[in-house]
């Protein structure tokens, strides 16, 4: 899923970068309150780490400022004050939830999950298509009670496209979402679905990822 950094130390945002990124997050970073406004606004993301003393326009504000325009994406405050009533500041402006710094990587990614299960409309802990499961947090999927092994590039994949499921998304979004980037060769997303499909539907006979010529992909709820 695609999550947008505002951290205005460099060294721990591009650690943050990094890390969200070998966990299968497509990462975007703002060093600064209004960049960090400007790409939640204008960017389809999934959930925003929001630092709380940045530059140029504070995180309350930020957070204030999307709430107000009705921009619904979940956002992850962090800080180094750890007051009740500095979190509590920042739950009330709007905020999802609060982690303080120093913080624990694994309960950061915990909880990035755990809002993105809540945050955007219906997000189950356990995404289905038919027989089909993927399970974001214990990174497991499985057809019929068949586990299923997949690389994180697969498995980033397939839990957007699950997380898509009826709709069909172009190889650009795809790209957008799953590589972080718009600059890879596009051929890269049909080589990707073609290691998808021998894995979850060719040895079981399915069809649940469907071509859908001229216009992309489309992962069918039924699990084909």
């Amino acid at each position: 899923m695609r999550v947008l950094v505002v951290e205005d130390e460099r060294r721990m945002a591009a650690a943050l970068q990094r890390g969200l990124r070998a966990e299968g997050f497509a990462v975007d970073l703002a060093h600064d309150g209004e960049e960090g406004l400007h790409l939640a606004q204008v960017g389809d993301y999934d959930v925003v780490v929001l630092d709380i003393m940045l530059p140029r326009l504070s995180g309350y504000n930020v957070c204030k400022r999307l709430r107000a325009a009705e921009n619904w994406v979940p956002i992850l405050m962090l800080s180094a004050k750890d007051g009740e009533y500095d979190q509590a500041d920042g739950l009330d402006l709007g905020a999802d939830d609060y982690l303080t710094k120093p913080f624990s990587y694994v309960v950061l990614v915990a909880r990035l999950r755990a809002l993105l299960r809540r945050g955007g409309g219906r997000r189950p802990s356990v995404l289905r298509a038919g027989d089909l499961t993927l399970d974001p947090a214990r990174r497991q999927v499985a057809r019929a009670d068949t586990p299923i092994d997949l690389t994180p590039r697969e498995f980033a994949l397939l839990e957007y496209l699950m997380r898509r499921h009826d709709e069909v998304v172009s190889k650009a979004e795809i790209l957008e979402h799953v590589w972080d980037t718009y600059d890879t060769d596009p051929n890269v997303v049909e080589v990707y679905v073609g290691y998808l499909r021998r894995k979850i539907d060719t040895p079981f006979g399915r069809g649940a990822v469907q071509t859908v010529r001229g216009a992309g992909y489309r992962l069918v709820s039924d699990g084909g």
